[in-house]
């Protein structure tokens, strides 16, 4: 395989396999008990990308500094994707990604809060972003408040996380933050969904939902990302964060029998477009969550 083939593999593979997570978030979620689903993940994918580590040669100490600061943002990152376990059990998975899409607009938000100057092109993406945002956000077609709300309480946790994580010291390496921090999240969230768990019997479908979120949506993916940042223009991997949300939206139709109405669509439209102005305005690492939670 040519080095570019190796690059576009990758690449579909991310578009793929993080566009698909809103997918196995909900099928996992529909006999599972939402927070113990996002507990078991990813205390699970923590194990298992700690292995990564350790087979990479790596090493899996880290100081206490460090390791507070993992723990914060796996409050945050893995936590946001707990609350998007509730979210889709009210919302299509289509309108749950495009929501989540407006993180790195949220992000520019936060950093505008702390003072920092941004270029006028990604303050106007913001804006027609946040446009496109309230044009999909309406309580109607399988969604309610409820679950839009918490889609929106996601998508700022998940910023909060990203503009965090960019000014606390972390691990150095991506795969053993990413491990820590999964770990983290889930072993917060692990009593807290044991409090709250009664009878439960998953269907077959929701535990391959489960274990595809566990080995392809938090390994595969960001084992296929992290080579991406050495191999590939920044410009180029940037691209996930507007195409992840077409994938869902496809997905969605093809598997859950949602429906497209032209609110969505030109919704879509513009929030894909907005993010893409904004991605493409600002470095990467400025704008882009820790996408290991995905």
């Amino acid at each position: 395989m040519t080095p570019k083939a190796r690059v576009w593999t990758a690449l579909v593979t991310v578009y793929v396999i993080w566009g698909s997570t809103y997918l196995g978030i909900a099928v996992a979620g529909e006999t599972i008990p939402p927070l113990l689903a996002a507990a078991t993940r990813f205390i699970t994918a923590g194990a298992l990308m700690a292995g990564v580590v350790l087979l990479r040669g790596g090493s899996l100490r880290i100081s206490r500094h460090a390791l507070g600061s993992c723990v914060l943002i796996g409050i945050l990152l893995p936590g946001a994707n707990a609350v998007l376990f509730f979210a889709e059990r009210n919302v299509p998975t289509g309108l749950a990604s495009l929501i989540i899409a407006s993180v790195p607009l949220w992000v520019v938000v936060f950093r505008l809060v702390g003072r920092e100057r941004l270029p006028w092109p990604a303050l106007a993406g913001v804006g027609v972003g946040f446009a496109g945002v309230a044009v999909v956000a309406q309580p109607s077609g399988g969604a309610d408040g409820w679950g839009i709300g918490l889609c929106v309480l996601s998508a700022v946790m998940w910023s909060i996380g990203s503009v965090l994580s960019a000014r606390v010291t972390m691990p150095d390496d991506p795969f053993a933050a990413t491990a820590y921090e999964m770990l983290a999240g889930g072993l917060v969230m692990l009593p807290f969904s044991l409090f709250t768990v009664h009878h439960f019997s998953p269907s077959t479908a929701s535990i391959l939902g489960w274990i595809y979120l566990v080995t392809f949506g938090s390994i595969v993916g960001y084992t296929a990302y992290v080579w991406l940042l050495a191999n590939a223009p920044l410009g180029m991997v940037s691209t996930y964060a507007y195409v992840n949300p077409v994938v869902a939206i496809v997905l969605g139709v093809l598997f859950r029998g949602e429906h497209l109405t032209w609110r969505l669509l030109a919704g879509a439209a513009i929030v894909v477009v907005a993010v893409a102005a904004v991605v493409r305005q600002e470095p990467p690492a400025a704008t882009h969550p820790e996408d290991g939670v995905h």
